[in-house]
């Protein structure tokens, strides 16, 4: 991950939005003759980001959460006093697909002038059948019209929804009956989610909407060990591309994850934002060898930031990653973990032209100068048409 493959005065070659060719501008600049050129000089060139989990569907942002926090309430405390996942289910409902797909676009723009080309959406704040799938269609609606590349996934097991809370077992009935096959004919999701929590959905009941989504041809990843600890094991028959969070693991977790091709994806920027003092145990992952990804886990109430440098300066900062580290997981990792690294998270040819060129001199400025936008732009499946000015 410490080996970014980076070369002095380099050059990229596109064509017709795919990359042609990469290697230093005198070894392309006889094939390059008649290209459009965009000057780099001085500036440092990276694959285009890959934010590998954001929660982009949602209508307000949870303002009365965040003073609650800062007077003291937990997580659990203002999920109990009905704030949380749960309060931003009636915004959806009662949203038009057309009003959230405007919203999942300006997240979108939003990520692009930040560096960010490829995300992964899910939804998760509506908790009916057809509040999850009027999110997913939002998701399809505002990806169309973004140049960008999105990953919908269905999150329709965020939280039991206030109905079904004394019966939450059915709730799992209609998530795995109803609405992951009607998601999978309408092709409106690649993966299904599950949020395996305390106050959530047991390990037992997250198999279960796992099975259901592999029965219905989806892939798998999970919300799991972010404010306890849930045996990893558990989901070895699931094969989830990636499980997230992992803020509580222990050596066993962490030696079972690093035998698999599952990705580990960690969410710091939720950390920092809830005001907490650990972080999940990046070191320990990578030194035993465990895949790491970075994503901003784009939401109203734990994580509202778009920037994914942002996120690789708390990476370093609180879990000791290094710049050259934070990127890998940013790019290439995050491919993996969306099983797109065929295509996405690195500067080879025949991958997607998905660049972000940033206003600074060494790639280690990007997790040093912190909230700032070094941005200056992003080109997209070739399209260089996003600047930081969006």
């Amino acid at each position: 991950m410490r080996d970014l493959g980076i070369i002095l005065d380099g050059a990229v070659l596109v064509s017709d939005g795919r990359i042609a060719a990469v290697g230093t501008t005198d070894q392309l600049s006889k094939s390059a003759n008649r290209a459009e050129e965009i000057d780099c000089r001085g500036k440092v060139v990276l694959p285009g980001f890959v934010d590998s989990h954001t929660h982009p569907v949602f209508a307000k942002p949870r303002l009365i959460d965040f003073e609650k926090r800062i007077g003291g309430a937990t997580y659990e405390d203002i999920a109990a006093a009905g704030g949380g996942i749960v309060s931003s289910i009636r915004g959806v409902r009662e949203s038009s697909v057309e009003q959230l797909a405007q919203h999942v676009l300006h997240a979108l723009a939003e990520m692009a002038a930040h560096g960010t080309t490829t995300v992964e959406a899910k939804s998760g704040y509506g908790l009916d059948v057809d509040s999850e799938l009027k999110s997913l269609e939002s998701v399809k609606h505002g990806a169309q019209k973004w140049s960008g590349t999105v990953t919908p996934t269905l999150l329709a097991a965020h939280a039991i929804p206030p109905e079904y809370r004394g019966n939450p077992d059915q709730y799992v009935g209609i998530v795995c009956n109803e609405i992951i096959p009607a998601a999978a004919r309408g092709r409106l999701a690649d993966y299904v989610d599950v949020f395996c929590e305390q106050g959530a959905f047991s390990p037992e009941q997250s198999i279960r909407i796992l099975r259901a989504a592999i029965a219905n041809g989806l892939k798998t990843r999970v919300h799991v060990g972010q404010l306890t600890r849930t045996r990893l094991e558990v989901f070895a028959e699931l094969h989830c591309a990636s499980l997230d969070h992992l803020d509580h693991v222990t050596d066993a977790d962490i030696a079972w994850l690093a035998g698999t091709a599952t990705v580990a994806t960690l969410l710091p920027s939720a950390n920092y934002f809830l005001g907490l003092s650990t972080f999940a145990p990046a070191r320990k992952l990578i030194d035993l060898g465990v895949a790491v990804a970075l994503a901003t886990d784009y939401n109203p109430g734990t994580s509202p930031t778009i920037s994914i440098p942002f996120v690789l300066s708390v990476a370093c900062t609180h879990m000791k990653m290094s710049p050259a580290e934070a990127i890998t997981a940013a790019t290439i990792n995050g491919a993996c973990a969306l099983q797109l690294q065929n295509l996405k998270g690195s500067l080879e040819p025949g991958k997607d032209a998905d660049i972000a060129i940033f206003d600074a001199c060494d790639y280690r400025e990007l997790p040093y100068w912190f909230a700032i936008n070094r941005c200056s732009k992003t080109v997209l499946r070739g399209r260089g048409d996003v600047s930081s000015a969006v």
